[in-house]
C-alpha cells in the first residue's frame, strides 16, 4: 500500500467518507498501535525508529484485509479515535519522507568489497552477467545480487567494465562524487589519487558522466571525460580507446606516441610517478610492443634505449628520465 492509498483512507475515515472495509483497516491499525499522540513524545530516537518500522509493518499486513463487518462505537469513543488518527496521519509523514533513511539504519545494505594487490590484476562477473577488471591496487565495492531499480556499485582506483544491457536498470558507478550512468556498454574508469582526477572513457556505447547532481557530460566510443576532484572541472576529448584499456593485457603496445604518453601508460600499469628533466626527450616519439611487460625495469630500459635516454629510481619509488631529446 502506498502512502497516497494510506493518506487517502485516513483522510475518509475522519470525514466519514470511508468504507466498511476502510473503517475496519483503520481501526485494526488503531487498536494495534494505540494512540501515539502522547507516546511519541516521550520516545528516544531508537524508540521511535522501532515504533515507526513496527507500525508501518502492521500496516503492510492488514493492508488487503476486506471485510464485512460494520464497527460501530459510542461517540466520545469515536472522536477520541478520530484525535488518534489525526496523530497516526502526522507520523505517517514522517514515515514517509524518512523511510529510505530509516530502512537503511535498521536493514544496512551488505556490500562485497574487493581489493586487488599491488602488480596483480583480476576479474569479476556481477550477478546479472556484467563483467569488471579491476586494476592493481584499486577496490570494487558491489552488491551480489540487483534488487532495486538501479545497478550500482563503488570504485576507487582502476577498472574496466562490459556492461549487460538493461534498460529497465541503469548502472552507476560510483567514483568519488562522480557518478557514471549506462544502460549497457564497455568503458575505463581511472581514479588518479595522485593528479586527483577521475578519467572515464568509453570504448563502446554511450555513458553519461555527473559531478554529484551537475552533468558533465555523454561521451559515445574513444571519447574521454577527465574531471578534476580538486577545481571541479572537467575537459572533454576524442582519444585512443584501446591504449587507455591496453592495461587489461600482459603486453603493453605502444604505436606511434611520445615517450611522455608512453610515461602516462606505464604510470597507470605499475603506479608509479615518472617524470623528466627536458621536454626534448618527452617528445621522442616511438612504435613498440613491451610482452609479457609484468617488470617496469625490462620495459624503461628497452624504452630509454631505443630513445638514448637513461632512468633514475628515486629514493621515493618515482622515476626520472632523463637524455638528450630526438630530432
Amino acid at each position: 500500500m502506498s502512502r497516497i492509498d494510506i493518506e487517502d483512507i485516513l483522510d475518509r475515515y475522519l470525514k466519514g467518507e470511508a468504507s466498511t472495509g476502510e473503517i475496519e483497516q483503520v481501526e485494526i491499525w488503531l487498536n494495534n498501535n494505540g494512540n501515539p499522540n502522547s507516546e511519541w513524545q516521550q520516545m528516544d530516537k531508537a524508540s521511535r525508529d522501532r515504533w515507526l518500522e513496527g507500525l508501518f509493518n502492521n500496516i503492510q499486513s492488514s493492508a488487503g484485509i476486506n471485510g464485512s463487518k460494520v464497527v460501530t462505537m459510542p461517540r466520545r469513543v469515536l472522536w477520541r479515535r478520530i484525535v488518534a488518527v489525526a496523530a497516526v496521519v502526522a507520523i505517517f509523514f514522517t514515515i514517509y519522507l524518512e523511510w529510505p533513511a530509516l530502512q537503511n539504519k535498521l536493514h544496512p545494505i551488505q556490500l562485497t568489497a574487493l581489493k586487488v594487490p599491488a602488480n596483480q590484476k583480476t576479474q569479476i562477473v556481477l550477478a546479472d552477467g556484467s563483467k569488471i577488471w579491476i586494476n592493481s591496487l584499486s577496490e570494487i565495492k558491489y552488491h551480489k545480487v540487483f534488487n532495486g531499480k538501479t545497478r550500482e556499485v563503488y570504485l576507487s582506483g582502476e577498472a574496466y567494465f562490459d556492461i549487460r544491457h538493461d534498460a529497465a536498470r541503469p548502472f552507476i558507478i560510483h567514483t568519488g562524487k562522480v557518478l557514471t550512468t549506462v544502460l549497457g556498454t564497455a568503458f575505463n574508469i581511472r581514479q588518479d589519487s595522485l593528479m586527483h582526477t577521475v578519467v572515464v572513457t568509453v570504448a563502446r556505447g554511450k555513458v553519461s558522466v555527473a559531478n554529484g547532481d551537475q552533468p558533465l557530460g555523454t561521451i559515445t566510443p574513444n571519447q574521454q571525460i577527465s574531471f578534476n576532484e580538486i577545481n571541479q572541472q572537467h575537459t572533454q576529448k576524442d582519444v585512443d580507446a584501446e591504449q587507455v584499456i591496453a592495461w587489461r593485457e600482459s603486453d603493453i603496445h605502444f604505436n606511434d606516441i611520445t615517450f611522455a604518453d608512453a610515461a602516462v601508460q606505464l604510470q597507470q600499469r605499475f603506479k608509479v610517478k615518472i617524470s623528466f628533466t627536458n621536454d626534448k626527450v618527452k617528445n621522442c616519439r616511438f612504435t613498440g610492443t613491451a610482452l609479457k611487460a609484468e617488470r617496469l625495469a625490462d620495459v624503461l630500459k628497452v624504452i630509454c634505449a631505443f630513445n638514448d635516454a637513461t632512468y633514475q629510481t628515486k629514493a621515493d619509488g618515482s622515476i626520472i628520465i632523463d637524455g638528450p631529446g630526438c630530432n
